[in-house]
């Protein structure tokens, strides 16, 4: 990253870029996350970190050989980045670092599998990125949920999360694509609803909110689309990088 484009992206233009756009709960987090970071990380020794979602986290991880902690195990993309860094920041509190995403997976596939692959490994911090394909699903004639479907169901898989896992730190990413390669006009308003229903659930429910999309919209100002997220989708290792640095800010570790 040139030093120009750093200093495009400090912390005080990312905060006025979402407060401009609306971004209230998103200026709000970091502010809160800066205070945390003041007080140090609330990470106890051998907490569990679990990152789930889709592809974007997938980010072709080894699913059968790959293990906690592990470079083949954390993929190649944003988990994998912020595992190298908690654990080289934190060697003292011996974290375990998962990543679960699977790809194509939607918010009914999250739940089926909920179990095993969240509840089950007991985190300290549950990150969850999930939305993009329950619509892009839909627009290729594969899957008929609605936005309302999408807010039950995952309201409910949050709400499972927060009974089954007291005192774990919930963190909603917020879904995001930028428009270039397979987005195109007709993922639109739709997705924007949808992403509306990220943020909701995560004020309703009191939770920490990474606001990726307002992060790629500033960033799409200073490096084209595609620079990002080659096909509008899926990050680059550019894009993954600046997902890494938002959502430490945000949660303050």
């Amino acid at each position: 990253m040139s030093e120009h484009l750093r200093a495009k992206l400090t912390r005080r233009t990312f905060l006025q870029t979402t407060a401009t756009a609306g971004s209230g709960l998103a200026a709000a987090s970091l502010l809160g996350a800066e205070r945390a970071a003041a007080e140090g990380p609330d990470l106890k020794p051998e907490s569990v970190v679990l990152f789930q979602g889709d592809s974007i986290t997938d980010a072709g991880r080894d699913k059968k050989g790959g293990s906690p902690n592990d470079a083949a195990g954390l993929g190649r993309g944003y988990p994998f980045l912020l595992g190298g860094a908690l654990l080289a920041d934190y060697p003292e509190k011996r974290l375990t670092v998962y990543n679960r995403g699977i790809s194509g997976n939607k918010v009914p596939d999250l739940a089926a599998r909920w179990q095993q692959d969240a509840i089950d490994l007991e985190p300290a911090i549950l990150s969850i990125l999930i939305g993009v394909n329950d619509i892009w699903h839909k627009l290729g004639g594969h899957y008929s949920g609605t936005v309302a479907d999408y807010e039950t169901g995952y309201r409910e898989l949050l709400q499972r999360s927060l009974k089954e896992l007291p005192g774990a730190r919930i963190v909603v990413c917020e879904p995001f694509v930028l428009r270039c390669g397979a987005v195109n006009e007709s993922w639109f308003p739709e997705f924007d609803q949808r992403r509306a229903v990220a943020r909701k659930l995560a004020e309703e429910l009191r939770l920490d909110f990474v606001p990726f999309q307002s992060m790629f919209d500033a960033a799409a100002r200073l490096a084209r689309p595609a620079y990002w997220a080659g096909d509008g989708v899926h990050p680059t290792l550019a894009g993954h990088a600046l997902m890494t640095k938002t959502w430490r800010e945000v949660v303050g570790i």
